[in-house]
């Protein structure tokens, strides 16, 4: 796995193998960060990459321009490879990260993000109560299926690559943190 573009381009990303963690493929980070691009959403951001694993998106959005990224992840050892992952690519003066829950930590860091990277194993299923407690002002969901609305947000965009589902999210009235829970 590389880092797709920007700065960092081209250098390689450690990943664990066989523990469950599914990485999001230079394919599929490309084309969402191309999309991410057109509509300016990576230069400058404030970023949040929730459910960080190996790091990948949140460390394609340093390398292409963002201010700064938060990683939270649940698993230390998997926090371990996020740190070794931003100082390959000499990011790590640009970020945090965060060895928790998810779901927890949301509840007291809710934003606002200029760009939050949600990026759950496949089995998650709590969008809803996830998205009601995020302010940001465009949200990347990857999953295996596509999402039902959820309260609050507008779908921007769909699109499947294999198996896997991106689904761009951002807040109905344009106003992050406004929506009703």
């Amino acid at each position: 796995m590389r880092v797709v573009a920007g700065s960092a381009r081209g250098l390689r990303l450690a990943a664990p193998h066989g523990d469950g963690i599914r990485p999001t493929g230079d394919r599929v980070r490309e084309a969402v960060f191309n999309a991410l691009h057109s509509r300016g959403a990576v230069v400058g951001a404030s970023v949040l990459d929730l459910f960080a694993g190996t790091g990948a998106l949140g460390i394609e959005a340093l390398s292409r321009g963002a201010a700064r990224a938060v990683f939270v992840e649940h698993s230390r050892s998997h926090a371990d490879l996020i740190e070794v992952n931003l100082a390959t690519c000499g990011f790590s003066d640009r970020a945090e990260v965060v060895v928790a829950d998810a779901r927890t930590w949301l509840v007291a860091n809710s934003g606002p993000w200029d760009l939050a990277l949600l990026d759950p194993p496949y089995s998650f299923d709590d969008w809803p109560a996830l998205l009601a407690g995020l302010d940001a002002g465009l949200v990347v969901v990857e999953s295996d299926r596509g999402l039902e609305q959820a309260l609050g947000w507008h779908v921007e965009r769909v699109r499947r690559y294999a198996g896997t589902v991106v689904t761009l999210l951002s807040p109905e009235d344009g106003d992050p943190g406004s929506s009703p829970p």
